[in-house]
């Protein structure tokens, strides 16, 4: 690729910053509850650092790249507590060691032209940095992913945590990529390598809570967080705040020059009490993104149980976040490819293929309905979005590795309605995503694992993630429960890694050549006419048979019919050309008026004048 002027670093308000002349470091803290703090360098006696307004503190030092650090806080309320970094660039003697320096430009990018791929492309791959072997692990994937036509591997979260494994979400130093997993330098090559390929690579941030073991926030900056608003993880971080915002909105930037990741996925944003923030958070990054980098793809998601379409861009230069993490959509076909219906599932399974008509012409479900689960409305309209605005799915982390024993698809539906839900997946005009090893319908499961090191907080996770399962009729008994996987065994790390061996072997291997010839067909026919597709309408046509057509972006009619029954539904349609049909002669049943059980039939119809 072409060369282009390094992309500018501006300095970040918190944290280490190197100097210019790379052997000095200016060292900053917001800790409005302490009344006074120290810089400890490694082997060196603590310097006090300079109290500045607002609960400030601030120290320039002789600090190169690779000196070890921590801050020494005296608490208002107690004793001096030696704590990390916060905003450490990395952190390689886990959450409750030295911090250290880094230098942020030291890494000599290769692709310095990479501006990435517009969002209408994306076919997102999810996954685990851990199982997959770390970020040289996930570099040796790559050309599979490409050759499986791949376009943005998303990370799950990366940020520091405690242990030597977690399944991501425990973070507490979210700009310090995961030492466990590799250096920055590392994931820094995974990333230019990817770009060297045409991947982009996407993160799951988490701004909603840290994690229950080395957030010393609590200790030294209480004002970081709102007693008043509590959430499913203690004390609502506070929004309100300017150093907050400053905090998170650097991270955001952080891992968008820095590493130059290609999209942020935001993870349970509902939980974040400001919903204004997350607005202001998104223009700010469009703004200055494009001021650094004209003409940059960055892409913005969200995980979003309230489905807030006003977040959502109505077009691909309108300000907000891209698109939103379709729920709605995989709670639908969940139930009507296992039968499943307890806990949130009973909103969803009853008349599902009417609601799955609502989310492929609408996008969500709940758009101000009454959820009866939640018990109160849900949701805004959405019929007036894009299908782009939103990310469809079969499996992710959460639908997985929120299950009792971590179970994947294939190992709760029938073979032949899963291959037809994967047609509706890769070809309808939402953006597909898959999860690690779906592919070749992997056999791992994908469990709820940790490695704390304090026994009284292991104990207290493993208990709690039983009790967590106690509603559902298969744990009423309390000894049934006691098989549900240690979280902090490593046996449920090491369970949970896909084995791409897999893929050569019988119905592995049908499901990987039906991947990538899907894939294929989204690049080759659907991923053109995405901008400016419409969806015309979805109707109902059985138990569990959907017909739904969208006028694309260059007058195209694409229209699936899709039957996740084991009977055949009445139903009519036709296409100019037959793009997929996962049962022979199944686009010859359909214009006779019957759609076969557990089949898909994607067909298309060309404009006038459009030649062949």
């Amino acid at each position: 690729m072409s060369a282009a002027p390094p992309m500018p670093l501006p300095p970040l308000p918190w944290g280490a910053e190197l100097l210019p002349d790379g052997t000095r470091t200016r060292f900053r803290l917001w800790a409005p509850s302490a009344r006074e703090v120290a810089l400890e360098i490694a082997d060196h006696p603590p310097a006090p650092m300079l109290p500045e307004p607002d609960g400030w503190f601030s120290l320039e030092a002789a600090a190169p790249a690779g000196t070890r650090y921590r801050f020494q806080a005296s608490l208002e309320d107690g004793p001096t507590l030696p704590v990390p970094d916060p905003a450490a660039r990395y952190q390689p003697d886990d959450v409750h060691g030295f911090s250290q320096v880094v230098d942020p430009r030291a890494h000599a990018w290769r692709n310095t032209g990479w501006k990435g791929r517009p969002w209408h492309e994306t076919i997102l791959y999810e996954l685990h940095a851990g199982t997959c072997g770390g970020y040289a692990g996930i570099r040796a994937m790559l050309p599979r992913l490409k050759a499986l036509g791949i376009t943005a591997v998303e990370l799950m979260p990366i940020a520091e945590f405690p242990g030597p494994r977690n399944w991501g979400y425990d973070g507490v130093l979210p700009f310090a990529p995961a030492a466990s997993y590799g250096t920055p330098e590392e994931l820094k090559a995974l990333i230019d390598e990817a770009h060297g390929l045409g991947l982009m690579m996407f993160l799951d941030v988490v701004y909603n809570h840290f994690g229950p073991d080395g957030a010393y926030l609590h200790a030294y900056a209480k004002d970081f967080f709102d007693e008043g608003v509590h959430t499913p993880w203690g004390a609502a971080i506070d929004f309100k705040k300017a150093p907050v915002r400053d905090f998170f909105e650097s991270n955001a930037l952080t891992w968008l020059r820095e590493y130059r990741f290609d999209g942020l996925r935001f993870d349970a944003v509902h939980a974040i009490a400001e919903q204004d923030w997350l607005d202001h958070l998104a223009a700010r990054i469009r703004r200055e993104i494009q001021a650094e980098t004209p003409g940059r793809h960055v892409h913005l998601v969200l995980e979003n149980e309230r489905n807030g379409a006003g977040h959502l861009r109505a077009g691909p230069k309108a300000p907000g976040f891209d698109a939103q993490w379709n729920d709605d959509g995989h709670n639908v076909l969940h139930p009507l490819l296992t039968g499943e219906r307890e806990a949130y599932y009973e909103d969803f399974a009853d008349n599902g293929a009417e609601k799955l008509a609502r989310v492929l012409a609408e996008g969500f479900l709940f758009q101000g309905e009454t959820m009866p689960h939640l018990g109160h409305a849900r949701g805004e309209p959405s019929a007036h979005l894009p299908p782009t605005a939103f990310v469809l799915f079969l499996q992710n982390h959460d639908q997985v590795g929120n299950r009792a024993f971590g179970e994947r698809l294939p190992a709760l539906s029938r073979p032949a309605a899963l291959k037809a839900a994967t047609a509706l997946l890769l070809l309808s005009p939402q953006i597909p995503l898959l999860f690690m090893g779906e592919e070749w319908a992997a056999t791992a499961p994908f469990l709820f694992f940790t490695a704390f090191p304090q026994q009284d907080l292991a104990d207290a996770v493993r208990e709690g993630r039983r009790k967590e399962f106690a509603k559902f009729a298969a744990f009423q008994d309390p000894e049934k429960r006691e098989h549900i996987p240690d979280p902090n065994a490593e046996k449920t790390f090491t369970d949970s890694i896909p084995d791409p061996a897999e893929s050569t072997q019988g119905f592995h291997a049908e499901m990987l050549a039906l991947h990538k010839a899907l894939i294929a067909l989204r690049h080759a026919e659907i991923i053109p006419r995405l901008p400016g597709a419409k969806a015309i309408g979805a109707d109902a046509v059985g138990p569990k048979a959907v017909l739904a057509r969208w006028r694309l972006g260059d007058g195209t009619r694409l229209t699936i019919a899709l039957n996740l029954d084991e009977a055949p539904a009445a139903v009519t349609a036709g296409g100019t050309i037959v793009l997929h049909e996962s049962v022979p002669d199944a686009a010859e049943s359909l214009a006779a008026g019957s759609l076969p059980p557990d089949c898909a039939v994607v067909m298309l119809d060309l404009p006038e004048n459009s030649g062949p």
